[in-house]
């Protein structure tokens, strides 16, 4: 029994390069982000926008697989699901990677890297302030991003808190929430900004978003949340292993737990 407990992470170890899950696992639910685009969206009362399943799978590729193999296959599933449903498209053929880049920081909080998520976060300040239009709504990202600045601040901490989360799956929903927020403030950061300058967006309009937005992406995260919490439970179980199921447990452990484990072996 404990050779086969040693052998698994060796057989996952081969596709570290994809986030530690196997190619067909990848390819399975890039598959299912470009096919829920054709289904039709729901509207979100109040917001005056509409929620599609699209939007929760996207965050939870990088939650599930992590930076690496949830972006690609967020890339994937949304380049195809922009060819099959072209009404979405609205960047054109580079649409794709706005949810590329929800998925990779929604993988990157989940696996604590919260620096390099800050890093691009701030990089939509950035772009934000560059344009005429944006340094008159100052406020939209004064309360926007910087939600996204706290809820990748949250969701390390709650990600880091690993030996609770098999025990308490709420709090690992609450992760998802988090991290799945944090991948859709980053998106829009890419999003807005050529928003503005292709359809130079007015100043006014952004003002009003600055109070609408937040809650729109936070429906959308509770939509990630619900639908990943029990998947994060039961795809291990029935096989189908995670990217953080990878993480070198040396890595990620004291000393004092090291010296735990080997006592009880």
């Amino acid at each position: 029994m404990q050779d086969e407990r040693r052998e698994e992470p060796l057989r996952r170890s081969e596709y570290r390069l994809l986030g530690g899950v196997h190619p067909a696992v990848l390819a399975a639910w890039a598959a299912l982000i470009a096919t829920v685009h054709l289904f039709p969206a729901i509207p979100i009362i109040g917001t005056g926008s509409t929620f599609s399943v699209s939007v929760a799978l996207i965050p939870l590729a990088g939650v599930f697989f992590g930076p690496i193999g949830g972006g690609i296959c967020a890339a994937v599933g949304n380049f195809i699901g922009q060819i099959i449903a072209p009404h979405i498209a609205w960047l054109g053929i580079g649409t794709f990677l706005v949810g590329t880049v929800n998925a990779v920081v929604a993988g990157l909080v989940s696996r604590r890297k919260w620096h390099i998520a800050t890093g691009v976060i701030i990089t939509g300040y950035i772009l934000w302030f560059l344009t005429p239009t944006g340094r008159q709504a100052a406020i939209f990202p004064l309360i926007f991003y910087t939600l996204g600045l706290v809820s990748v601040a949250a969701g390390t901490i709650i990600w880091s808190r690993k030996h609770l989360l098999k025990d308490k799956p709420v709090l690992g929903g609450f992760g998802i929430f988090l991290s799945s927020y944090a991948g859709f403030v980053s998106a829009a950061g890419l999003a807005n900004f050529f928003g503005i300058l292709l359809y130079n967006w007015p100043p006014a309009m952004w003002k009003g978003l600055a109070f609408v937005s937040p809650w729109e992406r936070a429906i959308f995260s509770l939509g990630a949340s619900v639908i990943g919490m029990p998947l994060l439970i039961a795809l291990p179980r029935i096989g189908v292993y995670l990217g953080a199921d990878l993480e070198p447990e040396d890595e990620e452990e004291g000393i004092g737990d090291k010296q735990q484990k080997e006592e009880d072996t």
